[in-house]
């Protein structure tokens, strides 16, 4: 690629398996130059700032700052193209298809690797001034005006992928940068926060109840008093769970009652 202009890729991306597997699949790519490589969205709007990729494959979920937080967070000179990598949202999946310069779903093959490679390069060499950068917005804003709540969950276990609808949905608890949802006898892991997962959720049907715990109104049986102005929420199927002095305030008006 003598006197041919290198397309500098930055990977955002907080699983190194993942992480990994794009570093591999552009290692042989002679059109490319990997510049950097983040963990969180807080490196990633360093890195952006410190070295104006012109490619950036942007992971959904992360610690920090989340894919929509990093590009809210650039000036809009500083664009780059983008290629988000999620593993979660139908919804957004399509936005992505619309206006961003493309997706992958995890897990992604070689082949489908390749495609949204071929159209990073085809913007790329044709990139006007401004053009990407509308795109990029116009994404943003539909986004953040989208009024709906997501009414199911992709989950991914024992090697199949479900929906699963939140309705079914008795309560979360935090597990780390993880969630498990539980439902009837059963429950599943989503790689996601809760906060971020609160956020998605409609809360006329959902509520925080404790930094680790968010609950269905519906599976709520009843609420007992307990120690330092805290209560215990027993469920439907006999699941006992706290209720927070912190977060008190915000199930009372659901319940029509006050604590």
């Amino acid at each position: 690629m003598t006197g041919a202009t290198l397309m500098r890729v930055l990977i955002v991306d907080d699983e190194p398996l993942a992480h990994e597997k794009i570093v591999e699949m552009l290692r042989d790519d002679p059109e490319v130059e990997i510049i950097a490589g983040c963990m969180n969205g807080s490196e990633a709007v360093e890195a952006i700032e410190k070295h104006s990729p012109d490619l950036i494959f942007l992971d959904v979920q992360m610690p920090e700052r989340d894919g929509f937080a990093v590009l809210e967070a650039l000036e809009p000179e500083r664009m780059p193209l983008v290629i988000f990598v999620t593993a979660y949202d139908q919804y957004a999946v399509r936005a992505f298809e619309v206006h961003a310069v493309d997706y992958l779903l995890k897990p992604f093959d070689r082949e489908r690797f390749d495609k949204a490679m071929q159209r990073a390069r085809a913007q790329f060499r044709r990139r006007k001034s401004g053009e990407i950068d509308q795109r990029i917005l116009t994404l943003l804003q539909e986004i953040k005006a989208r009024p709906e709540y997501v009414d199911r969950l992709v989950i991914k276990t024992g090697g199949r992928v479900f929906f699963l609808k939140t309705d079914e949905i008795e309560w979360i608890e935090a597990e780390g940068n993880y969630v498990r949802l539980h439902v009837n006898k059963a429950s599943y892991l989503l790689r996601e926060t809760i906060s971020s997962l609160e956020a998605r959720l409609d809360p006329r049907k959902f509520r925080r109840i404790h930094r680790s715990t968010i609950v269905n109104i519906d599976s709520i049986k009843e609420l007992q008093p307990w120690f330092h102005g805290e209560y215990q929420v027993i469920l439907q199927n006999g699941a006992e769970l706290t209720l927070s002095r912190s977060y008190r305030e915000k199930l009372p008006e659901l319940l029509g009652r006050t604590l």
